[in-house]
């Protein structure tokens, strides 16, 4: 009797698994992944929206898995393929550092992954770069981890919680009275706004001890990718809408020193300027620095390319130079993407 029952709640529990909604995965769905995973290990590449993809799965080179063309859980539908003669697995992200790092760490924990190329469009916050050319950064930064100090402490007082190691001064602040317009017999006045000092994310790596912190800040991408990225700087990109519609010159493929990722839309040009002067950004996004974090995390290697799009509030206040180029720089990123994958494994 004592055996029956154990065989009988093991039925149940076996129905409920495979019925389940909301965030677990069902029976039915874990047997898909288990085929699909015989095709891998994939390059995974991650993507923030449906405007940045389109011309990814609408290029000739993309060929979709006939057997399994997608596979959708939680909300994303995981795309199978070969690109450039790579297996691959497409996902679309949604915006923002959230629904990136939720889609990473999904891909990652679901599918049998060898690497993530991440790539989008963004603001640029470098004077010597263009709209249109494709940024690939050694490092991303999520910089919207902040720490807001109290008004009247300055850069030499300690933080709330310093000492227990939860924050710290050594990466920087930004003062926010150094942008204050007010003036008084020609000085400019002081606000209560303070300093806002910015903070490494918390991780918990998979070779770690779990619940035992680590702390990263600036996240290099793989260095074997970035080796071979070199090669793309000679690629010749799009640079003109149309007969009449051109940027001042060719497009181009550039690797630069830090990228920076926040829930914030910059289009802004003084917040821009700070970036890129304080801590030499140049290409500011909202996805990058989430799944930057996440593959590190996971040991993955990983690499992201941003076309830039706009000038992240420096162009001029009577354009919008995003929405005009924004389609240009979209499929410039995807034209590196491609020829990235035909040189990594060959």
């Amino acid at each position: 009797m004592e055996a029956m029952r154990v065989i009988l709640m093991g039925f149940l529990a076996l129905m409920v698994t495979s019925t389940i909604q909301g965030g677990a995965v069902s029976t039915e769905t874990m047997k898909s992944i288990s085929r699909i995973n015989k095709k891998g290990p994939f390059l995974g590449i991650v993507v923030p929206n449906a405007f940045e993809m389109s011309p990814l799965l609408q290029s000739p080179s993309f060929v979709p898995d006939k057997k399994f063309p997608h596979l959708d859980i939680s909300g994303r539908r995981f795309r199978t393929g070969r690109l450039e003669n790579e297996t691959i697995i497409l996902v679309m992200t949604g915006l923002g550092m959230l629904n990136s790092g939720i889609t990473t760490q999904l891909l990652l924990t679901l599918f049998k992954v060898k690497g993530v190329l991440h790539f989008g469009i963004a603001g640029n916050a470098n004077p010597q770069l263009q709209i249109g050319d494709v940024t690939i950064p050694h490092y991303w930064a999520h910089t919207s981890l902040w720490n807001w100090q109290r008004y009247g402490d300055d850069p030499d007082d300690e933080l709330t919680f310093e000492s227990n190691g939860d924050y710290t001064r050594r990466i920087g602040y930004l003062h926010f009275s150094d942008y204050n317009n007010v003036t008084e017999n020609g000085k400019p006045l002081e606000n209560l706004l303070n300093n806002v000092w910015y903070q490494p994310e918390e991780i918990f790596p998979v070779n770690g001890i779990p619940e035992v912190r680590q702390h990263a800040f600036w996240v290099p991408v793989d260095k074997h990718y970035l080796a071979v990225a070199e090669k793309l700087e000679g690629m010749k990109l799009q640079w003109c809408i149309n007969s009449t519609t051109c940027l001042p010159r060719q497009a181009m493929v550039v690797r630069v020193a830090r990228g920076s990722s926040a829930n914030i839309f910059v289009d802004n040009a003084a917040y821009g300027h700070f970036l890129n002067t304080k801590f030499n950004v140049t290409p500011i996004d909202m996805e990058s620095g989430a799944v930057a974090l996440v593959c590190h995390q996971q040991q993955t290697p990983f690499i992201a390319f941003r076309a830039l799009s706009d000038l992240a509030g420096g162009g001029s206040s009577l354009s919008n130079e995003a929405s005009i180029f924004s389609s240009l720089a979209a499929q410039n990123a995807v034209d590196v993407v491609v020829k990235f994958i035909s040189l990594i494994f060959a």
